[in-house]
């Protein structure tokens, strides 16, 4: 038996690197060998038990923000080769269920995901099915073809909540946030306004989107200050990219009358959030949710990459190696300079990117 190095989720706050099993795939499946997985905040609510259905997946390896190359192909498997640098669509659905049959696959009845529901990148090896996988246009570099996944999820939020040019958008968050800002910015959004508590990180979302940038830590009240910024109305679309009820209370405070909310940072399964019904009557304000990048999504992404419309790179802090991933996670809970880092299987010292 074949094995590799894999991080092995055990439980709750406990990861161990272990021998296992490389995966094996069927005919119409492709085993990638991993260059790069990045570190999703997701990773982190796994990794301490926050997502109740994960918890109870354990043990499992995770890790879904990945690219590589292809190792071996499924006898059935078309346009793939070994030696094809490829991303794949993370997302398994059934494809017979009523939500399949109606185009609205992330809703699916039997819904999964490679690396949240199923072994995931955080190996030298993961399997997924041909029909997923992506070519990695030459011009898309290593490290750019690590946000794949992650600009794929901000591109369908995108998509769902349908900014239309001009428009006034707060984001929550300047993690992520700032590729959603990036994203409003290509969409003619102004201003474009981004709400953090990570000088570093705000600076990087003024650099790259912003037109304004709110820091909480020196102006505690981001909604006063949202409606000075839009004259009093309030923004046209709010995005909130950090997962916490209150951040989800001050994001409907800071809309306009008839403005919307993007609902995309994950709370806890037993977390609530207090927003008054009656503003969805009176003042008509709407929210709409968005969970994943699914199928065109990854088309779409790779090419804002392949001709520069999106450019990750200033986001990624440094890459470690797959024997430091727990290592790794803390710190990113503890280091204000790191906004994203990366896990490689194939090195063996970690390499610093920030300053």
């Amino acid at each position: 038996m074949k094995t590799m190095r894999a991080q092995v989720l055990m439980e709750p706050n406990r990861l161990e690197l272990h021998e296992v099993a490389i995966p094996a795939i069927n005919e119409n499946e492709v085993l990638i060998k991993v260059k790069y997985c990045g570190i999703c905040g997701s990773d982190w609510g796994a990794y301490t038990g926050k997502y109740a259905d994960e918890a109870a997946l354990l043990p499992l390896t995770t890790g879904h923000e990945f690219w590589g190359v292809i190792e071996e192909t499924g006898s059935h498997v078309k346009k793939f080769k070994k030696g094809d640098r490829v991303a794949a669509d993370i997302c398994l659905t059934c494809g017979t269920c009523y939500y399949c049959r109606r185009g609205d696959r992330l809703l699916c009845e039997t819904f999964t995901q490679i690396g949240i529901h199923t072994s995931g990148a955080f190996a030298e090896y993961v399997k997924a099915p041909w029909e997923n996988c992506y070519i990695l246009p030459g011009s898309v570099d290593d490290y750019s073809a690590a946000f794949i996944e992650p600009l794929t999820a901000c591109l369908h939020a995108a998509k769902a909540m349908d900014l239309k040019i001009a428009s006034s958008i707060v984001i929550i968050g300047c993690g992520l946030g700032v590729i959603h800002g990036a994203l409003a910015k290509l969409r003619g959004a102004a201003p474009v306004i981004v709400v953090g508590d990570n000088t570093e990180r705000l600076n990087t979302a003024k650099q790259m989107c912003a037109d304004y940038v709110i820091n909480i830590k020196e102006t505690p009240d981001a909604v006063a200050e949202v409606m000075k910024l839009t004259g009093g109305i309030g923004a046209d679309y709010v995005l909130e990219a950090v997962g916490t009820p209150a951040t989800y209370e001050q994001a409907f405070k800071m809309l306009r009358k008839g403005g919307k909310l993007e609902a995309f940072g994950i709370c806890a399964d037993d977390d609530y959030a207090r927003i008054p019904p009656v503003q969805f009557v009176l003042q008509e304000k709407k929210v709409s949710g968005s969970c994943a990048g699914i199928g065109n999504d990854w088309e779409d992404a790779i090419k804002l990459l392949q001709y520069n419309r999106i450019d990750p790179r200033p986001l990624i802090s440094m890459i470690v190696p797959l024997e430091e991933l727990e290592i790794a996670l803390k710190e990113l809970r503890t280091n204000p300079n790191l906004v994203k880092v990366l896990v490689a299987p194939g090195i063996k010292e970690r390499i610093i990117l920030y300053k």
